[in-house]
């Protein structure tokens, strides 16, 4: 009951979400919302009254979405928003197309990497935030187009490894945002998450250079390794933890 109360203390009349109470207010708060509420199985219509139209206010010109309505397209902002819609099955409020288009221009030519806004620089963070975008996209416009292959994504994903493994490895160890820059967990957390999104597509794999440069696949939605989201979707249904194999315990 008190996930349940704190949910509805951060829900706006609206449909916007807190970060915390008194706190900022935008999409982030929106994607937390979602998905703790769905991971925990205590989401309701009611909860997320008014959150789709809301979400979909901050879609821009450009094709991608602000923090908030009026705002510039980010990258972060943008998967979240995008990932909320779909837990919601609210993704038919939005123009699908015009943000594809707004993602694909994201990845540069020359780094491989991603930029998150318009002119701006390549940032290996983004590697998930742009690159976990198309997943999602692939998802949701296969309805539509039944010709989109199941083994791609639709963005160079040989490119971002590239960017990942040649310009964002810290020589002691980590990921960073740039050559140049510092390590910090941050960008070592969503450099390896792009890069798990880079290798798997739904029904193939590709990975530059040497297998064991393989990572797990994770949960287009949640970001979270396939065996963690599988074992709380069960858990939800059955009640019971399922241990996993080879766990110990």
């Amino acid at each position: 009951s008190s996930g349940i109360n704190a949910e509805y203390g951060m829900h706006k009349p609206d449909g916007s979400f807190t970060m915390h109470h008194d706190g900022e207010l935008d999409v982030r708060g929106a994607y937390c919302a979602a998905v703790v509420s769905t991971l925990t199985g205590i989401k309701t219509d009611e909860m997320f009254e008014n959150t789709g139209r809301w979400v979909a206010s901050c879609q821009t010109y450009e094709g991608g979405f602000g923090s908030r309505p009026g705002t510039e397209a980010h990258g972060g902002y943008t998967f979240c928003a995008l990932a909320t819609l779909i837990l919601l099955n609210k993704t038919h409020l939005i123009d699908k197309d015009r943000l594809l288009d707004w993602a694909v221009h994201r990845q540069m030519v020359f780094e491989g990497g991603f930029q998150g806004r318009t002119n701006k620089l390549v940032d290996g963070c983004y590697s998930f935030w742009q690159g976990g975008l198309f997943p999602l996209l692939h998802h949701i416009l296969s309805t539509d187009h039944s010709g989109l292959s199941s083994k791609t994504w639709l963005f160079s994903q040989v490119s971002l490894q590239d960017y990942i493994l040649f310009c964002c490895q810290y020589p002691s160890g980590g990921l960073v945002d740039k050559p140049g820059k510092s390590r910090d967990y941050y960008h070592t957390c969503y450099c390896l998450s792009g890069l798990s999104i880079s290798q798997h597509s739904f029904s193939d794999q590709v990975v530059r250079g040497d297998p064991n440069n393989l990572v797990e696949p994770t949960h287009p939605v949640f970001n979270i390794v396939l065996s963690k989201a599988d074992r709380m979707a069960k858990y939800l249904v059955t009640g019971k933890v399922v241990e996993e194999v080879g766990s110990g315990g």
